[in-house]
């Protein structure tokens, strides 16, 4: 039996040509991808999506006539629709997009690697259910691997602390040292944020500064102020953000939203 997934059919939606070719032309070049098409407004994606089966539709959301939002609820009708990913030069519709269910948001000019990340999205939502958990992994045991940085202990003088990872809402650097910080406290300890960022990126904590990194699970708000630019705001505090680091950011909170909302 072949377990290599076929590869999919994606449809591009962009009334712009330029943007519409160069995004089709991208996604021709991810390993996940079989075939693009293209429709110039959201009339003709209607039109297309009525005589052919697409695997994903890549959205822009402002167009002329019938917009992406339209579309997107237009192809919730069909039997088998297809996954959506929303390609947009504005945030402000994130919210919106994921609770009609969209796999991925994408912010314009669109990054290879986040249009990838996109891609991958999409193949995972359209696989088939893994199998269940008495199913053993590589070692054949099935447990899964303790993740050896969940709790961090700290020395401090004669006795010794313990911080779970979920209660950190930001890590700031201090020199060869970095201070996490916690709704009720603040704990020094001798790690690089480099090594935490590695660590610790898959539970969500994200560089948002040069000297920070941020838990998205704890950030309420995005701030603009006069005096600091962009800060991260959190129950413990308020993490500036530079613009480096900024749109990693916001796409990792529109993740978290999108995954709220299922």
């Amino acid at each position: 039996m072949n377990d290599i997934p076929r590869p999919m059919r994606a449809l591009v939606v962009e009334d712009e040509t330029f943007t519409r070719q160069e995004l089709a032309e991208m996604l021709a070049e991810l390993p996940e991808i079989g075939s693009v098409s293209q429709a110039e407004s959201g009339e003709a994606a209607v039109r297309v999506l009525g005589t052919e089966t697409f695997d994903a539709v890549f959205l822009d959301i402002s167009m002329p006539g019938l917009d992406g939002m339209e579309v997107a609820r237009v192809l919730h009708m069909l039997s088998e629709p297809p996954a959506i990913v929303f390609v947009t030069a504005s945030e402000r519709h994130a919210v919106e997009a994921f609770g009609i269910g969209a796999a991925d948001y994408l912010l314009k000019p669109i990054r290879p690697e986040r249009l990838a990340e996109a891609a991958a999205r999409v193949r995972a939502l359209r696989r088939p259910p893994a199998p269940g958990p008495d199913a053993a992994g590589p070692g054949g045991s099935g447990e899964p691997a303790v993740d050896e940085m969940s709790v961090v202990q700290i020395e401090t003088g004669r006795h010794t602390v313990f911080v779970h990872r979920d209660d950190i809402q930001f890590a700031e650097a201090h020199g060869d040292y970095v201070r996490l910080h916690t709704a009720e406290d603040s704990h020094l300890i001798r790690l690089s944020l480099s090594y935490l960022e590695e660590a610790w990126g898959h539970a969500g904590f994200v560089r948002a500064h040069r000297g920070y990194l941020v838990a998205v699970r704890w950030v309420r708000d995005l701030r603009v102020t006069s005096s600091a630019g962009l800060l991260a705001c959190t129950p413990a505090g308020e993490v500036p953000v530079s613009r480096r680091h900024a749109r990693a950011l916001k796409e990792r909170l529109f993740a978290a939203v999108r995954d709220e909302q299922r």
